[in-house]
């Protein structure tokens, strides 16, 4: 019994922790029309609560190697969460522009704590197991967005958008207690590991595809509440759209996390993705009333494919845990300031144009930059350290 306990002990405690990863980003959706009638928030200065976070996980996962050093990876990850339980109360307790956009800084440093480490304790725990591990993760993520998002405009017709921002403090309580209880893994450092990968042209092309797949993602969860609320519909609704988003990505996760060790070639699974992603967004910019929902599940599945592939895909170019930490840290840094372009542009669009139709298409158009830097993403590939 109690080794049956150790081994569902990390898995577990890993899932509650990426529970905490995304709704401090979801929660904002649903809710987006009502927090920027209250506060007086612009659309480009709306996007910023998606942006900003964003961003700021990017430049975070960028200094993994001090985080590890300064906290270690087990400690490192109980702090990054604290600091997302930490912005939720502070949303709660104060709501208002300048607050929002504070709390944002704080959960957005404190995913990134967590996103920068858990990649090689995942790698240093799983061994064969890494990948299926890796889809738990991310699948574990997707479902605290799918949480956030359908939970929060139900809370918000009750207690205030606040609240529903704000709530989010006990899962990360949580996931914080769960972490605790988990032993830590031995400490393995290698520093070597850490330099190189921006010197190769893998290491960009990996993050070119992780940050243009991400970018979908954050689109997504920025402005479809929005778009669907200017079309006529309620935050409940626009709400349970995103949700319905949410839930596809957490079938597609799963799917990943189940399927992706008998596909050493990863490049048929990352082409169905975009195939799916590509459909949802032309149902969003051609027919987006009539083909609400199968837009809304399209892209669910496209993304919730691209997300634990572009991880793991890039994770399968390291050989060691060190390695693997290194390039994910990498591709996901550039990544993420990569993604909060895309959010940020379609708030400035809306802003000019009152028609978030563009976005869509652009993210179109992208779709097969993706399908062209996929191509070559054969398996074998290893990205080569040098001290």
């Amino acid at each position: 019994m109690s080794s049956i306990l150790n081994r569902w002990a990390f898995p577990a405690a890993m899932a509650l922790v990426a529970i905490n990863l995304r709704p401090a980003l979801a929660a904002l959706g649903p809710l987006l029309v009502v927090i920027q009638r209250d506060t007086g928030l612009s659309d480009s200065a709306a996007s910023l609560l998606t942006s900003l976070p964003v961003a700021l996980m990017g430049a975070g996962l960028l200094a993994t190697g001090w985080i590890r050093r300064w906290l270690g990876a087990h400690i490192g990850v109980a702090t990054g969460v604290m600091l997302i339980g930490c912005a939720c109360v502070a949303r709660w307790l104060w709501p208002g522009a300048l607050a929002l956009l504070a709390t944002a800084a704080l959960s957005g440093l404190g995913i990134a704590m967590v996103q920068a480490l858990m990649p090689a304790i995942i790698h240093q725990r799983g061994g064969q197991r890494s990948a299926g591990l890796m889809g738990l993760y991310s699948t574990s993520i997707m479902g605290g967005a799918l949480m956030a998002s359908t939970a929060s405009p139900w809370v918000q017709r009750s207690w205030g958008w606040a609240t529903a921002l704000g709530v989010w403090w006990v899962p990360a309580v949580i996931g914080v207690i769960a972490w605790s209880a988990c032993p830590p893994a031995p400490e393995r450092s290698n520093p070597s590991t850490s330099l190189a990968v921006h010197r190769q042209p893998r290491g960009w092309l990996l993050l070119a595809f992780f940050g243009l797949g991400t970018g979908a993602y954050t689109l997504v969860l920025a402005w479809l509440p929005p778009f669907y609320m200017q079309l006529g519909w309620s935050a409940t609704a626009s709400g349970a759209m995103l949700g319905v988003v949410t839930l596809a990505e957490v079938v597609a996760g799963v799917g990943v996390s189940l399927w992706i060790d008998r596909l050493p070639d990863r490049r048929p699974a990352l082409f169905l993705a975009l195939a799916a992603l590509l459909a949802g967004l032309a149902c969003l910019s051609w027919a987006p009333l009539a083909l609400a929902w199968p837009a809304g599940g399209l892209c669910g599945l496209g993304i919730g494919a691209l997300f634990p592939l572009s991880l793991i895909v890039a994770m399968d170019h390291g050989e060691t845990a060190e390695q693997a930490g290194a390039i994910a840290g990498f591709v996901q840094g550039g990544g993420y300031i990569l993604a909060a372009i895309l959010p940020l542009a379609a708030g400035l669009l809306r802003q000019v144009l009152s028609d978030l139709t563009p976005a869509w298409w652009l993210m179109a158009g992208l779709c097969f930059v993706l399908a062209g830097i996929a191509v070559r993403l054969r398996p074998g590939t290893l990205i080569s350290f040098t001290s």
